[in-house]
């Protein structure tokens, strides 16, 4: 069984607009409100591709409500803590000539919630994998997840980590099946520059060395590559597409590996960019169908 951790999930209210103008009224040309929080991006794309997950959380509040209700309608099973105080953020991304977005910090968590989570993470058995993304809010220890693959660690359970610098550092000794850093976030991690695909290589292999079993490492508009858990190296060119949606690029391609890891890495490769593509090029997440074109 697949699932999925978003600590911090958010309504994201897309606004799109000609310009914006600071200190003057700004008119939208179109508004929605979307599902935000990268684990639920990611159990939305593996259901697009026939996988089963829950995704698990905090909600708080009418938002919180709001988000369970918008999950449930793209078909995603949930199984949230809910807080006592607060409400579940609402993001807000201005889409124009430029994009522009403020994220908001989220509810408060208490001990007394954090253990529920706990109590829902520790019903993992061996053989599930969970998927933890995305941001940590500010009322939790910034090794939150280190704290969870230690509970977890002698009980089987694969993990798939997608985070930078210390964050994500400090999860490679349990020895994660997947992490996905983009470039700027593996740059930030080993602390440098990486200016060419030999870098990147190195870079990743020293990540591995480290404990991770796959490094799959984005870089947009050139592609990916990947350390696979025997050593190997493969490369993947980015599609020539023109990029409609960045958001959820990478979560589309942590569940498109994750997929097609059970028929080798080139597969799982092949599978993850076209996910990504997919997402890039579509106004939303991408369906079952893009997907499947993009393979083709």
């Amino acid at each position: 069984m697949f699932y999925t951790l978003t600590l911090n999930p958010a309504l994201d209210y897309v606004v799109e607009t000609d310009g914006l103008r600071l200190g003057e009224t700004n008119r939208s040309n179109e508004s929605e409100i979307q599902l935000g929080g990268k684990g639920l991006n990611v159990s939305y794309v593996l259901g697009q591709l026939g996988v089963s997950s829950v995704a698990l959380g905090f909600v708080a509040g009418f938002t919180g409500n709001e988000l369970e209700r918008l999950a449930a309608a793209s078909g995603i099973k949930t199984d949230f803590v809910h807080l006592s105080h607060g409400m579940t953020r609402i993001n807000i991304k201005l889409k124009g000539e430029n994009e522009t977005e403020i994220n908001t910090s989220g509810p408060v968590v208490s001990d007394v919630e954090l253990c529920e989570l706990f109590s829902k993470l520790d019903a993992l058995q061996s053989g599930d994998t969970l998927v933890m993304a995305g941001s940590i809010p500010p009322s939790l220890p910034n090794n939150i997840y280190e704290k969870i693959m230690q509970r977890l660690y002698n009980r089987g359970v694969r993990f798939a980590v997608d985070a930078s610098k210390d964050v994500l550092l400090n999860t490679l000794k349990y020895k994660p099946l997947l992490i996905k850093p983009n470039l700027a976030e593996l740059c930030e991690t080993v602390g440098k520059a990486l200016n060419s695909e030999a870098e990147i290589l190195t870079a990743a292999r020293f990540l591995q060395a480290k404990g991770a079993l796959n490094v799959l490492v984005s870089m947009g508009e050139k592609g990916a590559v990947l350390v696979d858990s025997r050593g190997l190296e493969h490369r993947a060119p980015a599609r020539q597409l023109t990029p409609v949606n960045t958001v959820g690029a990478g979560d589309s391609m942590v569940a498109g590996f994750l997929k097609g890891l059970q028929l080798g890495p080139e597969n799982a490769l092949r599978l993850a960019m076209a996910a990504a593509s997919a997402t890039a090029a579509s106004k939303d997440l991408a369906t079952k169908a893009e997907i499947e074109q993009f393979l083709r």
